[in-house]
C-alpha cells in the first residue's frame, strides 16, 4: 500500500518532504546535515545551542553556527531561560543567515535541566510565553520562529495545561510551527511516546503547522506517525543517526517499494565523504574522535555490525579510522 507524502510550510518556507532531521546534540552538525541532505533530507536543524554561547564570539560558536550554501533551509536551535538573552541570541542567528529560529523547551538531559533550560521550562509556562513573545518582537517577522515542547513536565500530569497554554499563545502570537515530543520531560526517552496525545494536539490546532517527535526509529514509524496523528511533519532523531539513507527509505516505504539498503561500497563512499567534511569542520586532529561515534552508528548498516562497532570503538586517529574502513568496507 502506498502513502502520498505531502510537503508542508514553516511560515514562508516550503519543505518538500514531511520527514526531516531533528536537532541532535552531538550529531546534527554541518557535516552530517550535508550528508543527509544529499541523501534526501529537505530540512535540518542544528544541535541545540546555548543562548549565552551565541552572544559570545568564540571558537565553539563559530563551529556550531557554520553554514553552507547547500545547507538550506536550516533552523538554528537555541536554549535558554531568560527573555533578554534568548531574544538577543535569536537576532544573532537571524543575522548569521539561519532560515528559521527554533526555541527548545523540551530537552530532558539532566545537565540541561539542572541549569534551568530546555525541558525545565515546561514547568514554567509563563516564562516560556514571555520568551516567545520577546523573541518574536525582536525578530520583527524577519525569520519564522518555531518551538519544541514536550507534552508535560511530570509523567503524571494528564491535564497538559502547560503544553496547551504555551502552544495556544505561540500560534496566536505568530509562531510558525510547534514540534511536539510525545513524552513528558521526566520520562526522558524511556517508555513509549504517546502518539494519541499527538493526535489530540493536532485536532486542537487545526490549520496550524505541527511536527511530531518520539519513537521514529524506522521509515515505517515515520509514515505511521503521519497517518495516525495527522501531524504535518515528523522529525527523525535516533532512527536517522548513522543512517542518512533514512530519508530516501521513507520515500521507498511511502511508494510501497523495498527499502534501499546501501552496499558496503556505498557505505564506504558516504563515510569517507563524511570524514572529509568533518575534517573541514573540526580539523584533522579532532575529526577522528568525532567520527568514532558516527562510525559506531554506521556499523548498524554493515553485514557484520558487532565486529565493525567494536573496531570503531578503538578509533583514536585518522590512521585508525582508515584501517577500519579498509578492513571492513572493501566493496561488494
Amino acid at each position: 500500500m502506498s502513502y502520498e507524502l505531502q510537503p508542508f510550510s514553516i511560515g514562508p518556507i516550503r519543505v518538500a518532504s514531511p520527514v526531516v532531521l531533528a536537532a541532535l546534540a552531538g550529531y546534527s552538525d554541518l557535516a552530517y546535515r550535508k550528508i543527509c541532505r544529499r541523501l534526501g533530507c529537505a530540512y535540518c536543524a542544528t544541535e541545540a545551542m546555548l543562548d549565552t554561547l551565541m552572544l559570545a564570539d568564540g571558537r565553539l560558536r563559530r563551529r556550531l553556527v557554520k553554514l553552507a550554501d547547500d545547507d538550506h533551509p536550516v533552523a538554528g536551535q537555541i536554549m535558554g531561560c531568560t527573555p533578554e538573552s534568548m531574544s538577543a541570541a535569536a537576532v544573532v542567528l537571524a543575522e548569521m543567515g539561519f532560515d528559521v529560529i527554533d526555541l527548545n523547551f523540551a530537552c530532558p538531559v539532566r545537565k540541561v535541566l539542572g541549569r534551568r533550560r530546555g525541558g525545565w521550562m515546561m514547568g514554567q509556562p509563563e516564562l516560556v510565553i514571555d520568551i516567545i513573545g520577546r523573541v518574536l518582537d525582536a525578530l520583527g517577522g524577519k525569520r519564522p520562529v518555531t518551538i519544541k515542547l514536550r507534552r508535560a513536565f511530570h509523567e503524571d500530569d494528564l491535564e497538559y495545561a502547560a503544553f496547551y497554554n504555551i502552544a495556544r499563545f505561540a500560534y496566536d502570537a505568530g509562531v510558525a510551527s510547534v514540534c511536539v515530543h510525545a513524552r513528558s520531560v521526566t520520562q526522558k526517552y524511556t517508555g513509549r511516546a504517546d502518539w494519541t496525545f499527538l493526535a489530540a494536539a493536532r485536532r486542537e490546532f487545526p490549520g496550524r503547522t505541527m511536527l511530531g517527535s518520539g519513537d521514529v526509529f524506522t521509515p515505517a514509524d515515520a509514515i505511521a506517525m503521519l497517518q495516525q496523528t495527522g501531524v504535518d511533519g515528523v522529525t527523525a532523531a535516533r532512527g536517522a543517526i548513522g543512517n542518512p539513507w533514512f530519508f530516501r527509505q521513507v520515500q521507498d516505504a511511502a511508494a510501497g517499494r523495498e527499502l534501499h539498503r546501501p552496499t558496503t561500497a556505498e557505505l564506504r563512499s558516504v563515510m569517507e565523504e563524511h570524514f572529509r567534511l568533518s575534517c573541514e569542520l573540526y580539523g584533522p586532529r579532532r575529526a577522528p574522535k568525532i567520527m568514532r561515534k558516527f562510525g559506531i552508528k554506521y556499523a548498524r548498516m554493515h553485514p557484520h555490525p558487532a565486529k565493525v562497532r567494536l573496531a570503531f570503538i578503538h578509533v583514536k586517529s585518522q590512521a585508525d579510522w582508515q584501517a577500519v574502513i579498509d578492513n571492513f568496507f572493501r566493496g561488494d
